[in-house]
């Protein structure tokens, strides 16, 4: 019996490395994480490795959006927002930059088995 095995953070979305369908999951799964317009590049569609690039590449962009986003909160919007407001701005930025870690890793994860990686399964 072969039993497919996927790491810790590994998205439920995808079906683990090996499995059948496994890579049409993770094509899909990135796709989802990435602007429509990727749908309708060709080099995306066609090569998973190279989508999983861009999809790591925008996840972190979207991250470092949301660092800057913080840093600028309270200055930015203090002329147009009460307090209350502008700090439940930086908490929302907070949680989303904590959100797109892990979704980082996991993106890296699926990356990483694109590329051959395979996982073992650990008592």
């Amino acid at each position: 019996m072969v039993r497919h095995v996927a790491p810790p953070g590994w998205p439920r979305q995808v079906r683990p490395p090996d499995a059948p369908d496994w890579e049409r999951t993770a094509v899909g799964w990135l796709l989802d994480l990435c602007p429509p317009e990727y749908r309708g590049y060709p080099a995306l569609r066609g090569h998973p490795v190279v989508l999983a690039r861009f999809a790591a590449l925008h996840v972190e962009a979207s991250a470092e959006a949301c660092r800057r986003g913080v840093s600028r909160a309270r200055a930015d919007l203090r002329d147009v927002a009460q307090l209350d407001v502008v700090e439940d701005a930086v908490q929302a930025w907070l949680a989303e930059e904590a959100r797109l870690t892990g979704l980082r890793r996991a993106v890296g994860l699926v990356e990483d088995a694109i590329r051959g990686r395979r996982y073992v399964a650990r008592l």
